[in-house]
This record gives structure tokens, sequence and C-alpha cells, in this order.
């Protein structure tokens, strides 16, 4: 029975790649950089932004932490505004509140970006707790601990707790710490990619996580 779901933010919630990719880019520019490409930074997102910077740029924990802070100081000129919610989002979340279950994010963003998108987009009262990179000292995603913090929090069971996200690093962390896993294709990581990484359920549009939830129920 799925009494708690555990959602990834960027490309399962809400679609932040192009405000990532455009704020990305011109983080390089500023740093005099070659600007990676769009694919390229699509393939970084899910991870702590230090780890992004660090993968695109080849760069050393010095430079990383440099382009970190560039980008946390271009995010509110360049990737807000480009940040939409997902079709059905509202409508699902909406109702699957009114079935009682249990919600709660885990992200590799930072809380000032994800509480300004959350209250933005008026979602931020669907969920009753939240894990962000800068919040927790806590192994970043595919490790579990964002999954176990969260259900120790909510005081649910690994059975009960369905992890749903758009990348390999979503359906791994849920797997390591025991969940079932719901993988959506309309996100950063390809179909290939989700089926490679074996989630139970995979989807393409993010109301079928309904019929999901009401079979275990």
């Amino acid at each position: 029975m799925i009494k708690a779901i555990l959602f990834d933010f960027d490309g399962t919630l809400a679609d932040t790649a192009p405000g990532i990719v455009l704020t990305m880019q011109k983080t390089f520019e500023a740093l005099g950089k070659d600007i990676p490409t769009e694919e390229a930074v699509r393939q970084t997102i899910g991870l702590p932004l230090k780890d992004c910077v660090q993968i695109l740029g080849n760069f050393n924990d010095s430079e990383a932490l440099a382009g970190a802070e560039t980008y946390r100081r271009l995010f509110p000129i360049y990737e807000i505004g480009h940040i939409g919610i997902f079709p059905q989002v509202p409508e699902t979340l909406a109702l699957l509140n009114k079935k009682k279950v249990r919600m709660a994010i885990c992200t590799s963003r930072n809380k000032f970006s994800l509480d300004s998108i959350l209250q933005r987009h008026h979602l931020q009262h669907y969920f009753e707790t939240i894990i962000t990179a800068d919040t927790h000292p806590l192994r970043p995603k595919p490790a579990p601990d964002m999954a176990l913090v969260l259900m120790e929090r909510m005081g649910t069971r690994a059975n009960e707790t369905l992890v749903v996200g758009d990348t390999i690093f979503d359906i791994e962390m849920g797997r390591k710490a025991h969940c079932p896993t719901v993988a959506v294709t309309y996100g950063n990581h390809s179909r290939h990619q989700l089926l490679a990484s074996t989630p139970n359920y995979i989807i393409d549009h993010f109301n079928q996580l309904v019929p999901i939830v009401e079979t275990t129920q």
C-alpha cells in the first residue's frame, strides 16, 4: 500500500531544463570557458550544482566552487523566468492530496531556488517536508540518504513509499532505499537510459501516477 511519494523536482515536477541550460551556458561564458552543449548540461541535471559544473568544465574543486557561485549569482537573472510546471502536475498533486497520499521532495537544487519556484507556482502546500542539497549534510543522489531521511521523518516504510524521478540518479536512489520507483520519460534522461536503471514503473504523463497509487490502496 503506497502511503507516501518522494518526488524529484527538476525534470519531474518542473520543466527547469531550459533555464538550467541557459544559466549554465551563461556561467561558462562569464568564466571565459568553453560553453557546454544543451545535451551535456541535461545529462548532469539531478547532481549537486558543484558536481555539474565540475563535470562540464573538467574543473578542479576550487574552480568548480567558483563556477557554482557564479551560477547562483546568475540564477535570478536567467533561470527562474524560464521555469514552468509540467502539464497535469498541479491537478495530479491536488488529486493525490485529496486521496491522503503524503508527499515530499528530495532534490539536488538549493532551498532558496526550490522555495522560490514552488511559491511562484503555488505548489508548496502539497509537500509536508523537503530535502535540498544545501540544508542537509547527506550524500547526494544516487546514494539513498535523502530517501531514507524523508521516510524516517514521515514514519513510512520503504514498501509504502514511492520514489518518482526523471533520471537514473533518482531511480538508483530509490532502489538503494528499497522503495518502488517510477521513472518519468518527459524529463532529462531518455527512455532507454531509464529502462536500463530498472524502475518498477515507467510513465509518459504525470497523471499516470494516479492508477499506480490506486492499485496499491
